[in-house]
């Protein structure tokens, strides 16, 4: 008899429509795969929903809050139903992007520059000089990103804001220029550097997301030495932080004329959209793994104890 899946996915975060989009893409690769599959909008009556259907694996296909951050996989290993992607602790610390700043960079990962401080403090003057950027520290799809261009004259005023609902502390990074480029991970093995390009100030949640929003470069147009170096930190990023299953790294790199010539790692996500057209299944077909089977190999890699 086939495995029982069930795919997580929607959840009550910012990022629920993604998240609908990648578990129902998983689904139908799963079935296809020869699984039986059930597809599970999670609430928060999840453990009781869990119990009722008595899956054999839960792919976990949630983005941020809950999903992404080590709860939901602390309700599965309580359950003690496998899962996959990332564990409790490595979801968590991937999540707090400050916390995971601190762990890549004793890990030798090169990283921007960043603080952290009140959203009112970052809105009275500039904390550091422009360009700078600021982020939420746990939040996903670029939300609540705020880009401060060279030569403004004042932080963005919309920090003061009674409804701006990414929390008090905001994280201040060292703006990058250059090429945004990611690699992923799949167990021990980082697959292809992607460049992705866009005409929006910066890889934003339309870039990411609008159809025509970005165009993918795959393989990366590199230097042999700089692609290999990226798929290095990139599996060094997923090892430092305890990942497992599949992760994604982002970087950017500053090879224009006149520039830094640095190359550094932003972030790197435990719950990378699943998509068939997005950035990890278009790495694994680059692979030779078509979507069925890397979902297939991930079924396969589910655990608790993660």
């Amino acid at each position: 008899m086939s495995k029982h899946v069930a795919v997580l996915m929607g959840g009550w975060s910012a990022e629920r429509p993604v998240s609908i989009n990648s578990g129902n893409a998983c689904a139908e690769a799963l079935e296809t795969a020869g699984f039986r599959v059930t597809r599970v909008d999670v609430d928060r009556d999840l453990a009781d929903v869990l119990k009722t259907l008595k899956p054999d694996v839960a792919f976990n296909a949630l983005h941020g809050p809950f999903g992404e951050d080590g709860c939901v996989q602390g309700v599965l290993e309580v359950l003690g139903i496998p899962y996959t992607h990332s564990g409790v602790l490595a979801s968590a610390l991937a999540m707090n992007k400050p916390k995971a700043i601190d762990v890549m960079k004793a890990a030798g990962i090169p990283v921007a520059e960043s603080v952290l401080m009140h959203r009112f403090d970052a809105a009275k003057a500039h904390p550091i000089d422009p360009p700078y950027v600021i982020k939420p520290p746990s939040e996903g799809s670029s939300f609540g990103v705020l880009l401060v261009k060279e030569g403004a004259l004042t932080p963005p005023q919309q920090l003061y804001s009674d409804d701006w609902p990414y929390g008090d502390i905001v994280m201040i990074e060292r703006y990058v220029a250059g090429r945004e480029l990611t690699c992923a991970v799949r167990g021990d093995e980082a697959l292809g550097v992607i460049e992705i390009i866009t005409d929006n100030r910066f890889y934003d949640y339309e870039a990411k997301y609008a159809h025509g929003g970005s165009k993918h470069v795959l393989p990366a147009e590199l230097s042999s030495f700089v692609y290999q170096n990226i798929q290095m930190l990139a599996l060094r990023a997923h090892q430092a932080l305890g990942c497992r299953g599949v992760s994604r790294a982002d970087f950017r790199y500053d090879d224009r004329t006149g520039g830094t010539g640095a190359l550094v790692c932003l972030e790197v996500n435990t719950q990378p959209g699943m998509t068939a057209t997005s950035l990890v299944p278009e790495m694994a077909a680059y692979a030779d793994m078509d979507f069925p089977a890397l979902v297939k190999w991930m079924v396969e890699d589910a655990s608790c104890g993660r």
